[in-house]
Parts: C-alpha cells; structure tokens; sequence
C-alpha cells in the first residue's frame, strides 16, 4: 500500500494520530435527481466515491483518462447499486482539448450538474509535462480542475444550490507557489515540491472561487480525506519503504472510508451554504497561513487563467 499524501518534514507521529483516524459520513441523505460529476473516478477515492453516491440514488458522471477502466469501474458500481444513471466519460486532466471535450458534453447531455467534485490527482511523479507543457502535477492537479470548474460553472449556477468539492492535502502546509517559475523550466525540478504547491494551489483556488461565486447559490470547499491506501503516491517509492510494512498498511484508510469525507461535503445538509472552507477529513480546520493571503490567491487565479485558457473567465 502506498499513502494518499505525504510529503517529507511532517512530525509521522503527529500525521498518524491526526489524520489516520476518521470515520463515516453520517448524514442519511439521499440525492435522486441529482447529478454528480466526479473526475478520476476509475479507482481509489473516486471510485468509491461515486459508488456511495450511486448508492445515494445519484446520476453519477466518472471522468476518467483510462476508459478501460473507467467503463469497468461504471459497470461494477452499476451493478452493485442497483443504480442504472453511473457513467463513464472520457476525460484527460493533461490536456485542454480533453477537459473542453468533456465539459462541452456534459453541457450538452445534461440537464444539470448538482455536484462537482475534483478528485483526479497525480503525486510525485518525474518531472513529465502535460500535453500542453505545463508541469503534471500542477497541470494536473490545479489547472486542468480550474479550467475544469470553470468551463461548468454556468451549469453549476443552473442548478443551484450546487457545490464543488477539491481534493486537496495536508500537504499544502509546506507548499508555495512560485510565480517566476510555476512549471518548473528554470530552476532544478523537485517532485516533492511540486506536488505540495499543486495541493496548496488546490486550497487558494477554493477560496478565490468562493469569493467570486457570492450570491449565485454554488458552494466551493476543499478537503484533505486524510491517510489513505491507494496507487496515488506509485511514483513516490514509498511501497519500498518502512511505510510498506504490513503495520503501517494497517493504519491508513481503505478507499471507502477515504471517500467518505468527499461525500459528506457532498450531502451534508448542515453544509448548505458553507463556503470556502478547507475540511481536514470532515472536520473545518484554518488551513496554513499561505492559504489565507487573498492576494496570491487572486495572483494564481490570474496565472491560471492567462494559462489554462486565455480570455476564458469571467466569473
């Protein structure tokens, strides 16, 4: 088993104690007539993310690069549930023309999108670039979702009260974002780094999104799910490491009950209305102080647009 995040300088007894533990999602509610976009929804967090909604009663959309996978996963969760509205689309969070492709027929198929929930995530992968040339894990993980959101805000406003859900880490808390350089051609590329800037980006696009979604009934919050068993960190050689071990193995999370904080932000009625909040597993925590400055997040929203697509926003 590999972890969901972990990023060196962390106190391990202090992240086992506090982010371990967790448990279920404990509202009823249940969400027919609602869609739910998830991205990265063949595996892991996603994949059972999407099938507690189905369960929910949820028309479930699973954006996924792997359609292999993805139809394999829709089918299993079909079946499962009971639930004939899971579906699997084709969605690359590495390449603009995939993300339009897959927001344009979202828009065009559906009726409405209740629930959109950022959860696709590279970690510590080398140092790759996206189809277009931006770093993959920043590409990946914060650009491809802002680009994302943004391409099906107006569907989110039409369906109203709606929320969008990011799947950010504790990780950001020794992240930066470095303006000069936010793809890394200039200075001497470090995974670890680069993938804590994604995650710290994750949590200032949350928070600038609120702000500028005031009034429109569209909630945006993001969320750490805690230590979790899934193939996210397979770049990271923690599956060689102490962290392999059997022990270890059984004090971080299975994929269920890693998704269940993705739920809740999803479902909770005591959450509607709340806005621009970072939820470490299912509890509202301050996330860390560079995640509060309002001036680089609207700098990153700034960078982020003139990158993802220029002239596109205008929200």
């Amino acid at each position: 088993s590999v972890i969901y995040c972990m990023c060196s300088g962390l106190d391990i007894g202090l992240f086992l104690l506090n982010h371990v533990t967790g448990g279920r999602c404990t509202s009823k509610a249940t969400i027919p007539g609602k869609t739910v976009v998830v991205t990265g929804a063949n595996a892991g967090i996603g994949k059972e993310t999407a099938h507690e909604l189905a369960k929910r009663g949820g028309r479930i959309i699973m954006g996924c690069r792997d359609m292999e996978k993805c139809e394999a996963a829709a089918k299993e969760i079909r079946g499962k549930t009971l639930n004939p509205h899971v579906y699997a689309c084709h969605l690359d969070l590495a390449s603009v023309k995939s993300i339009r492709a897959f927001a344009e027929r979202i828009k065009q198929e559906e009726q409405r999108v209740d629930v959109l929930i950022n959860n696709a995530g590279v970690m510590r992968c080398p140092a790759w670039k996206t189809e277009d040339g931006f770093e993959m894990q920043f590409g990946v993980n914060h650009l491809g979702h802002f680009l994302l959101t943004n391409l099906l805000l107006d569907k989110l406003k039409e369906s109203a009260p709606s929320r969008v859900i990011n799947l950010a880490s504790l990780a950001h808390i020794v992240g930066k974002i470095d303006f000069e350089d936010l793809n890394w051609e200039n200075k001497k590329f470090d995974t670890k780094q680069a993938y804590c800037q994604s995650k710290l980006a994750n949590v200032l696009f949350t928070r600038e999104l609120a702000k500028r979604l005031q009034g429109t009934g569209v909630t945006v919050n993001a969320v750490h799910p805690g230590v979790v068993a899934t193939d996210l960190g397979r770049h990271t050689g923690l599956h060689q490491s102490q962290f392999s071990s059997p022990f270890f193995s059984l004090l971080v999370k299975n994929p269920e009950l890693g998704a269940q904080p993705s739920v809740y932000l999803a479902v909770s009625e005591e959450l509607e209305g709340v806005t621009g909040c970072y939820y470490d597993v299912m509890t509202e925590k301050e996330p860390a102080p560079q995640a509060l400055d309002e001036e680089v997040a609207r700098k990153l929203w700034e960078a982020s647009s003139r990158q993802s697509s220029p002239g596109l926003l205008n929200c």
